[in-house]
């Protein structure tokens, strides 16, 4: 009986810790294939991609908690990297988008992202709660608008020739750690006092694991809904800005489908579609895997055609096997 009892939790151990175990799992085997996989320069790159994405990803992840979706993320991250960009240019630069304007503290870029991002997320938020229009088409209508907007703003042309202070952001070390780790480890850290500290984070649980529940035990559920969307448009320009000054520039194309690769991180780290559950540390998890699959693919000559539809499997299966937990629980 003792050592059944000893199985069972160490089969309990493996599946809550499946998701981690599969991350070593890609490092060590590509690792294995390829061994400049390993090298201190590529996982310090995996580490500076994947920083940006965790920001985009635990703004998504918190809506996908209350039961919503975000199709809009990865436009208003390319809206906001134009927008910083755009006003973050040096000014000796042939192009610059606005040659008149004087060089402007790096606090301006930061204000007017956190301000666009806030302004579209309560715009999701008010037309989900006030409207009932399923997240997934609200965001899908403003992920089209907003590319829209961009492009009118940018006038489908690159913006380039970036201040060095600007870039340094993301580019740059403090004391030997990346900016860009320290910026991803601050929101982390945010997020998690959030969701678990906090009033509104018990709010967000709640509603994703029953609304109707949430609005009779006194919980403003539209408010709730709204504030989450806000926030995570916060984190999408903040991703934004970094985006442009890890890249040195911007188009209206920047961010291209990382709404859904967010979307999938978060899923696979084990952020139910069903809503109400989900962690800080999978959230991270699943934007690594998907960051070591990534690069291990193209440094193991994998075609980049191969390299969507071993994505694209992935994140079937991974939603798949999250609504059938869902089912089973019900």
């Amino acid at each position: 009986m003792s050592e059944e009892k000893h199985i069972s939790k160490a089969f309990q151990i493996l599946k809550k810790g499946a998701i981690y175990f599969v991350l070593v799992f890609l490092v060590i085997g590509i690792g294995i294939i390829e061994s400049s996989f390993l090298s201190v320069n590529n996982l310090t790159n995996i580490l500076r991609i994947s920083s940006v994405r965790v920001i985009i990803a635990l703004g998504v992840g918190c809506i996908l908690i209350t039961r919503g979706t975000d199709l809009s993320s990865g436009r208003i991250v390319g809206l906001c990297a134009c927008v910083a960009a755009s006003i973050m240019q040096r000014s000796e630069y042939a192009y610059k988008m606005y040659p008149n304007l004087p060089e402007l503290s790096l606090l301006i870029p930061f204000i007017a992202v956190i301000c666009i991002g806030i302004t579209i997320g309560i715009a999701n938020g008010v037309i989900i709660s006030t409207f009932s229009i399923p997240p997934f088409i609200a965001t899908l209508g403003m992920m089209i608008i907003v590319w829209g907007v961009s492009s009118i703003y940018t006038n489908a042309q690159p913006i380039g020739g970036l201040r060095d202070d600007f870039t340094a952001l993301a580019t740059g070390n403090t004391l030997m750690i990346p900016n860009l780790l320290i910026f991803a480890t601050i929101t982390m850290l945010l997020i998690w006092f959030l969701l678990n500290k906090t009033v509104l984070g018990k709010y967000i649980y709640a509603i994703g694991g029953n609304p109707q529940a949430a609005l009779v035990s006194g919980i403003n559920v539209k408010f709730t809904v709204i504030k989450t969307y806000a926030f995570a448009g916060m984190l999408y320009g903040i991703a934004g800005l970094l985006l442009a000054a890890r890249t040195g520039g911007a188009t209206n194309n920047y961010a291209t489908s990382y709404e859904l690769d967010a979307i999938a991180a978060c899923t696979i780290g084990g952020v139910s579609t069903a809503g109400g559950i989900g962690r800080v540390s999978g959230i991270i998890t699943g934007v690594l895997i998907f960051e070591v699959l990534n690069n291990g693919l193209v440094i193991l000559g994998v075609s980049a055609y191969w390299q969507q539809i071993i994505k694209g499997i992935i994140i079937i299966a991974a939603i798949a096997f999250d609504m059938r937990k869902y089912i089973t629980k019900k």
